[in-house]
């Protein structure tokens, strides 16, 4: 029999190799996701006045870094939870004035504005989600089965 020489990672899948590996549960990747989102608001808010386009922007990747770093068996979360810290990161840029009615205003009136980034990036996160789901579903359909239990 003849071997096949392996062929050598890109550079890119080595960087990402490299990476924590870190496994959320449900509740961890959605403390992770509210927390990173409302310190990149206060950030936001901060650097940029507030810009919605700089929010939308930096929630895309922190999408994608929640649905891979959540456990293979909490992936259902990570779409649910991205939206959530979308809503809960967006109160320090969304302005208002009045109140608690009128910040509540304010949060409804820039999610209803920016819906594009709330949707793109819940789509980043269940694309994630799913991929990984049907990798680990391929995985244990290719797994030879073991022998069954010893009695």
């Amino acid at each position: 029999m003849y071997r096949v020489a392996a062929r050598p990672a890109p550079p890119f899948v080595l960087a990402l190799r490299r990476l924590p590996q870190p496994r959320l549960t449900s509740l961890g990747g959605g403390l992770f996701a509210a927390a990173v989102m409302f310190l990149l608001g206060c950030l936001d808010w901060l650097i940029f006045d507030g810009s919605p386009a700089v929010y939308g922007v930096l929630f895309l990747p922190v999408s994608a870094v929640t649905a891979l770093w959540v456990r293979p068996a909490d992936l259902v979360s990570a779409p649910i939870s991205v939206p959530i810290a979308f809503a809960f990161g967006i109160v320090p840029i969304a302005g208002g004035s009045g109140g608690l009615g009128g910040q509540a205003m304010a949060v409804v009136t820039a999610l209803a504005l920016h819906a594009g980034w709330l949707y793109g990036g819940t789509l980043v996160a269940g694309l994630i989600a799913s991929v990984r789901k049907l990798r680990l579903m391929g995985r244990r359909r290719a797994r030879p089965a073991g022998p069954g239990p010893r009695r």
